[in-house]
């Protein structure tokens, strides 16, 4: 197997029912259909979602998680599930696996280039499409757009998007750039040197997890990727919006702790960031946020706490 494709899905029924179609009718249209696998893990889902891909998609493979186990953890068990079942079978683990958020629509032409780079280029671990918003095709998408950075203070942010202004795509970033961080919205990756670089981090559960895997493979001498000749349109926010309290809290903890565990000499950044982080609580408060005030004074508190298990 060249290349799976594994979809993580929590109560999203209705998402794949909108966006799974596009990825089927793409991948059947490719060059490389005969040697791809789609995949969708359901992380214990309550909704109907086992039975719409029963009954509605009977050619993708399906995964039943027994639980939630957030993006991080679901995927990881998703891929070892997954390469058991090749292995019991006698059949190779697939070279490449898609990380693909089920809020993606992926057009023809999307997924070749991104494998034929990875062919072209054995020093790279991992590489991602341009990252458009489905709501307004014109523009970059928040998660990912055109590749991502991380700054000197480990903040993270992307062509095409800082903060959460993103720019309108007049091509302007239409050549291929190493990048430090690829999209778990669309990240095409090793599998062996996913498995081998930890997987992504369960501790995470979701947000800036892909950030942390993508800078574990770079500090082990890996090169990552934007591929600009592959585009997908991304829903984006179908978890948590850019205001909610519980992703301002994941957002905080794990950028610290990615700091603490992937920079080195990281005490000066983090001495810095403490001060920042509290000026971002009082912004959040000014902005009549409370909550998302508090969630940042519970972000350093437990960041505090589980720094210890990485020294």
């Amino acid at each position: 197997m060249k290349c799976s494709i594994i979809i993580l899905n929590w109560n999203g029924a209705e998402m794949l029912r909108t966006y799974l179609p596009s990825v089927v009718n793409s991948v059947q249209h490719s060059a490389i259909s005969h040697q791809t696998e789609i995949v969708v893990a359901d992380n214990g889902s309550t909704d109907n979602s086992l039975e719409v891909l029963r009954n509605e998609f009977p050619t993708v493979r399906t995964i039943v998680l027994d639980k939630n186990y957030g993006f991080a953890e679901g995927y990881n068990r998703a891929i070892e599930e997954l390469c058991t079942i090749y292995r019991q079978q006698s059949v190779p683990e697939p070279a490449y696996t898609v990380l693909l958020n089920s809020d993606v629509e992926t057009p023809e032409g999307w997924l070749c280039p991104l494998i034929d780079y990875m062919d072209a280029h054995p020093e790279v671990a991992a590489v991602q499409p341009k990252v458009r918003s489905w709501r307004n095709k014109a523009y970059f998408e928040h998660a990912g757009a055109a590749g991502g950075y991380v700054n000197a203070l480990g903040y993270p942010y992307c062509r095409g998007r800082v903060l959460w202004k993103v720019e309108q795509d007049h091509g302007q970033y239409d050549t291929v750039a190493e990048v430090d961080w690829t999209t778990g919205a669309c990240m095409c990756v090793r599998t062996k040197v996913y498995k081998e670089s930890g997987g992504l981090d369960a501790a995470f559960f979701a947000h800036m997890e892909e950030i942390d895997l993508c800078w574990r493979m770079r500090n082990k001498g890996w090169k990552l990727a934007c591929v600009p000749s592959s585009v997908v349109y991304h829903l984006g926010g179908g978890s948590l919006s850019y205001d909610n309290p519980r992703k301002n809290y994941l957002n905080h903890r794990n950028n610290l702790l990615m700091i603490y565990k992937n920079k080195q000499h990281p005490y000066g950044v983090l001495f810095i960031r403490f001060f920042l982080d509290y000026a971002a609580a009082c912004f959040y408060l000014l902005q009549g946020r409370p909550k998302s005030c508090k969630a940042v004074f519970e972000a350093r508190r437990d960041y505090r706490r589980m720094r210890t298990e990485y020294r």
